[in-house]
């Protein structure tokens, strides 16, 4: 019971930090910002809220100025169970990026965060 305090406390002091220290999101001409907006669409990221690597990678959208979905893969039972069928495991964070009929699962916080700045930082 003291562990799971401590996980939580910290969790909560991750996300506090991360509000108060949030870069500034990048800025591109409204018809730049509306491609990259229409790519996001094809994008959903599972997560649980107070993960580090879960918050590294939303730092990262944020800066990069990209709405991508947000699916709680730990309090909503209905997206943790899509993650574990369709995604092959629960691990967050954990981007689906749809592309057509091509559905693509992509974990771990660095992938991610390379890829999305590969996609979006020059949109």
């Amino acid at each position: 019971m003291l562990m799971k305090a401590l996980r939580v406390g910290l969790g909560q002091l991750i996300v506090l930090g991360d509000k108060l220290t949030r870069p500034a999101p990048l800025k591109r001409s409204t018809e730049a910002q509306a491609k990259v907006e229409q790519a996001a669409r094809d994008l959903a990221l599972y997560q649980f809220h107070a993960c580090p690597f879960c918050v590294k990678t939303r730092r990262t959208l944020h800066k990069l100025n990209v709405p991508v979905a947000l699916r709680d893969a730990k309090n909503d039972p209905v997206e943790r169970q899509t993650l574990l069928e369709q995604g092959g495991r629960i691990k967050v964070p954990c981007l689906r990026i749809q592309d057509g009929d091509q559905v693509t699962w992509m974990y771990e916080s660095k992938v991610i965060i390379d890829y999305l700045n590969q996609r979006f930082a020059n949109a």
